[in-house]
């Protein structure tokens, strides 16, 4: 007993979020619990093994991580300090722009989570200045406790209330990853401003928060109007011969034994790994993309008719498993393609290598950042933040423009606000 009691102690003294740990911890549970396939790996012919990328990417984070770590290299400043007293201001300006924008979308296009094709017709150009809502919330309360002297849990609970206000607003477009993303965001802070979480706390957090999120994905499938022609659930129309219509029912009665409630427990996961391990297979037999996919994040904003990212990785996945008599995504959906399988889609291992390693110096140089001015600056803010959406980024990919841009803003912001050098306690 004193020796387990020993063990939690020494895992709840490590920094649940430091570079070191919350990311790849993520990444590996992620493709660990995509392991429970329930079948769904014979269901779809996974052929290729996603590991030795998977590693490839773990092993080049750390090391880009690792580099930034010993050299006590910081974002620089780009000669813009000056500009650092007017952020905050220009938060509030973006805040009241998602306020409206987000108040137009929903008295013209109703509510996303009552039907996914509700979320998928609302106004594009109001969707995305809606999201300037939540960002800015979230920045300007979570950098609001941060300056608190005392933060005492009254103040907590107000803060709380508000953030949970506007989680909900976005709970009623049917949006997970604004949720997740706010939610791990204001955990980060609370860890380093209030109370630091045990990782112990945190693992058993992480549990609830996932089935909760994966039970509102299931429920949110469970209650589509199938009479819709973009949530039905037809298989692609094509002549299999009887011992392929056999092999099929087969494998589809083994998945079926599970109950989907079970299923769709680590339902994203699964998905994700059986995604990253056809675009793995699709560029063995049809070549990289060369850029294609990350264009695309830009292209979608030109006028006229454009394929995101995600729906050309909903043809890339289809391509394989339509003449098997199924599909891996619904044709009228797009695909979240992990952040492993954005980069080797368009440039294989070696752009793999590329992006992790990117991501690694880049969260270390902003929790330099951290270390330089202590927990109760604007760096602690933008640390949590980036941190949080690259994490996120894991599973969707990082393919939205929104958020490619609220991640410059924010590494901008805390590039050019100044603070005194402080040493990081917590």
């Amino acid at each position: 007993m004193n020796k387990l009691k020993q063990t939690f102690e020494k895992v709840n003294k490590i920094d649940t979020f430091s570079p070191y740990f919350f990311l790849p911890f993520i990444l590996v549970l992620y493709f660990f619990t995509s392991l429970f396939d329930f079948h769904r790996f014979e269901l779809f012919n996974v052929r290729v093994s996603i590991w030795p990328a998977v590693l490839l990417a773990i092993a080049c984070y750390y090391i880009g991580v690792f580099i930034i770590d010993k050299l006590q290299w910081t974002i620089p400043s780009f000669g813009l300090s000056f500009f650092g007293k007017y952020v905050v201001h220009f938060i509030v300006f973006l805040t009241l722009l998602g306020l409206a924008s987000y108040f137009l979308m929903i008295f013209g296009g109703g509510l996303g989570i009552a039907d996914e094709s509700n979320r998928r017709n609302l106004n594009p150009k109001l969707n995305f200045f809606a999201q300037l809502l939540w960002f800015g919330v979230l920045l300007l309360l979570s950098y609001k406790m941060i300056l608190e002297k005392h933060m005492s849990w009254k103040k907590v609970l107000i803060y709380g209330s508000i953030y949970a206000g506007v989680m909900f607003l976005f709970l009623l477009m049917g949006y997970r990853t604004p949720l997740i993303i706010m939610l791990f965001t204001g955990i980060i802070i609370f860890h380093y401003v209030v109370k630091r979480v045990k990782l112990t706390w945190f693992l058993t957090a992480l549990l609830v928060i996932g089935v909760a999120f994966s039970m509102f994905g299931f429920l949110r499938v469970l209650t589509e109007d199938t009479t819709k022609e973009f949530n039905s659930r037809e298989q692609p129309d094509v002549e299999l011969t009887e011992s392929e219509k056999e092999k099929l029912l087969t494998v589809e009665q083994k998945v079926n034994l599970t109950p989907k409630w079970i299923r769709s427990l680590n339902g994203e996961s699964v998905t994700g790994h059986i995604v990253l391990s056809k675009i793995m297979e699709y560029t063995q037999e049809e070549g990289y993309l060369n850029g294609e996919i990350h264009g695309g994040i830009f292209s979608t904003i030109l006028p006229g008719e454009q394929v995101s990212p995600r729906m050309r990785v909903t043809e890339v996945v289809n391509s394989l498993s339509v003449e098997e008599g199924k599909y891996i995504t619904r044709p009228t959906r797009t695909t979240t393609p992990t952040f492993i399988g954005q980069l080797f889609l368009d440039g294989g291992y070696l752009l793999v290598a590329i992006g992790f390693f990117f991501y690694g110096v880049l969260i270390s140089l902003i929790y330099n950042k951290v270390k330089q001015g202590g927990i109760r600056s604007f760096h602690s803010v933008a640390y949590a933040f980036v941190i949080t959406l690259f994490t996120v980024s894991m599973h969707t990919g990082l393919l939205d423009l929104i958020f490619i841009l609220m991640l410059g803003f924010v590494i901008l912001a805390s590039a050019i606000i100044k603070t005194e050098n402080k040493k990081l306690r917590y």
